[in-house]
């Protein structure tokens, strides 16, 4: 059996979220994980580069409309209910919502270890779907995705706001010590499945060290590690 053969017709999947491609590669490659091909070949034909631009993509449109349905907000409220939204967990859900996960191209090895169940790979789906969509309409077709599956995300969300990188920095600064450092401490994994280890520095504590996924997740972690050892957070 092929690696890249799929068990449903992505046909379902356009008919699930509601659009069409004209450029059928564009969703092949946004549902192909590195580990279904060569080396040579794994970061320009598999989702890498579209999940690059679709966490732009998103950004982009999730920033806009907290600006529009939240003009009261400052300017940390709305950094913090943006990372609340295009946090890995949230992407993650979005994918689960329309089902990507039988339609992913994924290895024989990663299939067998759940690869078309991790959040990890179903959040860079998600944002290589927005990509996809993006370079075969325009950035109106992309937006008029992320509305239709993050919009009730924005509106019903209402537990605490919460961004460990930014609450460790004002922890921080209350306390009149300088700006957390992050550095990281080594890297780790195939390319298409690293892990990077990040470690925390500020003044006055013990460093705080973590592992991720991507070097976003581990500095968070590693700063949400401070702030429950020094009983900032307490959950």
């Amino acid at each position: 059996m092929s690696r890249r053969k799929r068990p449903v017709s992505d046909a379902a999947l356009e008919e699930r979220i509601g659009y069409k491609f004209t450029n059928k590669e564009l969703l092949v490659r946004a549902l192909t994980h590195a580990s279904a091909l060569p080396v040579a070949k794994a970061s320009l034909q598999s989702y890498q580069r579209l999940e690059f631009l679709g966490d732009r993509v998103l950004g982009l449109a999730i920033a806009t409309m907290l600006e529009e349905n939240f003009p009261k907000a400052d300017e940390g409220e709305l950094a913090r209910r943006l990372n609340q939204l295009v946090k890995r967990e949230t992407c993650a859900e979005v994918s689960k919502v329309i089902d990507i996960g039988q339609h992913m191209r994924v290895g024989e090895a990663e299939a067998h270890t759940g690869g078309r169940t991790k959040t990890a790979i179903l959040a860079d789906m998600c944002e290589s779907l927005i990509a996809a969509i993006y370079l075969d309409s325009g950035f109106d077709e992309a937006e008029s995705f992320i509305k239709r599956y993050f919009a009730v995300r924005m509106v019903s969300y209402t537990g605490p706001l919460r961004d460990a990188k930014t609450t460790l920095q004002e922890w921080a600064q209350s306390k009149g010590r300088p700006t957390p450092l992050y550095e990281t401490i080594s890297r780790s994994g195939p390319d298409h499945a690293p892990i990077f280890k990040i470690r925390v520095n500020v003044e006055g504590v013990d460093p705080g060290e973590a592992v991720g996924s991507s070097k976003r997740i581990a500095e968070q972690s590693a700063a949400e590690n401070i702030l429950r050892r020094e009983g900032v957070w307490s959950e």
